[in-house]
């Protein structure tokens, strides 16, 4: 492997972006993305990348480019946040119904309005269902280990989807933190050469993004699904190789002391390290906690999760998103759908809390695991969802 270095996270992934050969950057700055791409620019103006830049006039347009450039058969590169994510939305989707092996890092952050660039999940929660592979990231490394990650998974010939690495705005896009670059020999072993599963070609001319009629619009959009489905294996086999080659082990769920714990907290995120300090002075209480840590998003680890719960009498979910006037954070709502119906169905709280940076701390998620016990007793009414630290 390569040096370890402390560098700006941002930086670092931009570099792995270059590392990993790319073809084609589009994109659109927006904070707190925007050291990504103003990084990937000056590699490409300074000849270290062999690259076209494509400074568009905004993110729809950007990924427009990108589908453009994935048709013919460039590997291709994109980022944005929270309101480009929302300009680029129709696009978003197209993308994954073309079936084009995209890889967009989204440095997540919260929408308007009241205007705000800090971190929750709100801008991320609104594409749940584009049909991308969606991923979540905990440190810096893991960024840099997932850019390499999200080619090698997209362009795999049995996948041949867009990719979502998402990573929380400011808490990691613009903090330093000590990362293990890799080695050109590495970067060559695990990623190869893109060859597309189809590629547009004058010589041989083809119809994408035709008109879907009625009677051929549904099977489209269950073939997609499936495919999204069927990406899993490939997905688990890239997370192995990678681990093969770094020493570094990344599974759709990961637990943190849940084993004989009771209550489990789930998150997403960078939260994880915060929250599993709260599990530590719980255990010192002789109060068994655990910790679930959601990576894949989509396809959902329906299975994995499943097991990771296996035991416990209550899960705490914190959301980092509001699906307004519905039954509480879109998290709590899929894995309470998992649950339904089973006999040893676990009670689930779901707290909703850090929209838009507010800062959540390892007390504040022991004030929570305290609030969920007493409803878990029937002294507090087991509410659908809470708001946690809401100024009266």
């Amino acid at each position: 492997m390569g040096k370890r270095v402390g560098i700006e996270v941002s930086i670092a992934a931009a570099d792995a972006v270059k590392m990993a050969d790319v073809d084609v950057v589009a994109a659109y700055p927006i904070t707190p993305q925007t050291h990504i791409v103003e990084h990937l620019s000056e590699l490409v103006a300074n000849g270290e990348l062999d690259a076209e830049f494509i400074p568009v006039e905004s993110e729809h347009s950007a990924m427009s480019v990108c589908c453009g450039s994935s048709a013919i058969g460039a590997r291709t590169f994109t980022c944005t946040s929270s309101q480009g994510l929302a300009l680029m939305n129709e696009i978003v989707f197209i993308a994954a119904s073309l079936r084009l092996p995209i890889a967009m890092i989204l440095p997540n952050r919260s929408r308007s309005g009241p205007l705000s660039i800090w971190n929750d999940h709100t801008d991320v929660m609104s594409v749940r269902d584009c049909g991308w592979i969606q991923v979540f990231t905990e440190t810096g490394q893991e960024v840099f280990d997932h850019v390499m990650w999200a080619f090698r998974v997209a362009e795999s010939q049995k996948v041949s989807l867009p990719v979502i690495v998402n990573m929380d705005g400011f808490i990691l896009t613009h903090v330093i933190e000590p990362i293990e670059f890799w080695d050109e020999e590495t970067v060559k072993q695990y990623l190869p050469d893109f060859k597309p599963l189809n590629a547009l070609d004058p010589e041989k001319p083809t119809t994408v993004g035709a008109f879907g009629m009625p009677d051929i619009y549904t099977e489209a959009k269950v073939a997609q699904n499936d495919a999204l489905l069927k990406s899993k294996p490939e997905i688990l086999k890239a997370w192995k190789e990678l681990g093969d080659l770094t020493g570094r082990y990344y599974n759709p769920v990961e637990t943190y002391k849940a084993d004989d714990a009771e209550t489990i907290f789930v998150t997403m995120g960078s939260i994880g390290e915060t929250v599993a300090m709260a599990v530590d002075e719980l255990r010192k209480q002789d109060k068994p906690a655990g910790l679930i840590k959601l990576r894949l998003w989509r396809p959902f680890p329906f299975d994995e999760l499943r097991e990771a719960a296996k035991g416990a009498k209550q899960l705490i979910i914190i959301d980092r998103a509001i699906s307004y006037g519905g039954p509480g954070g879109p998290v709590a709502s899929e894995i309470r759908s998992i649950f339904y119906g089973e006999d040893n169905m676990p009670a689930v709280t779901n707290f909703i809390s850090g929209l838009a940076g507010r800062d959540v701390t390892p007390d504040d998620y022991i004030a929570m695991f305290d609030k969920s016990q007493k409803m878990l007793a029937g002294k507090v009414r087991q509410e659908d969802y809470v708001f946690y630290g809401v100024r009266e």
